[in-house]
């Protein structure tokens, strides 16, 4: 009984988020997600091309993951609305970029941070140095990627992702990172 109730109130939920055209991604970035969040852009395409909006609060994680998450948001004819909120970090800056840069929104707390790709790697010495350039390759794609959707040049990019480099959401809108901090949903527009 009590996971029927469960079931009727998961299937409500979904049922409103697909209604109100809206997409959580909260957590670590995965494949799993990136199938979810996948799944439920094409899904929303297909019903209408009215925007979708994606709320978005993650610590990031997989990087091919948020890449897919990225570019399945680049791939949608509706346009697509991010809000940041809580913190949005590494592969999370990512998706939340693949967003027109009018359209990314934020909450007044929210925190954001950019920085190179990590890597772990065993093996032998061959399959290490290997790993080694692509993630070179990956780190010089990302800050490509980064410099284009806020306007910052190549070079201030790599230099401010040498490490975590964390900015508040003002910080984040001088950065070229955000458009407009919200406080109300009717913000979104």
């Amino acid at each position: 009984m009590e996971e029927t109730k469960k079931q009727d109130a998961n299937a409500l939920l979904t049922q409103k988020m697909i209604d109100n055209r809206t997409i959580l991604i909260y957590g670590e970035i995965n494949q799993d997600l990136a199938k979810e969040v996948s799944s439920q852009l094409l899904l929303l395409a297909s019903l209408s091309d009215d925007p979708i909006t994606i709320f978005i609060n993650s610590q990031g994680g997989h990087v091919e993951a948020g890449d897919t998450i990225h570019d399945m948001i680049k791939f949608v004819k509706p346009d697509v609305k991010v809000v940041g909120t809580g913190y949005v970090a590494s592969a999370g800056i990512t998706i939340y970029l693949a967003a027109n840069k009018k359209d990314r929104y934020s909450l007044p707390n929210t925190r954001y941070m950019i920085h190179q790709p990590a890597g772990g790697v065993q093996g032998q010495s061959t399959e290490i140095q290997i790993e080694a350039q692509e993630i070179i390759k990956m780190r010089e794609r990302i800050n490509r990627l980064i410099a284009k959707a806020t306007g910052q040049t190549y070079e201030k990019i790599s230099e401010d992702t040498d490490r975590n480099f964390w900015m508040s959401a003002d910080e984040a809108v001088k950065y070229g990172i955000v458009s407009k901090i919200i406080e109300k949903s009717k913000q979104v527009k």
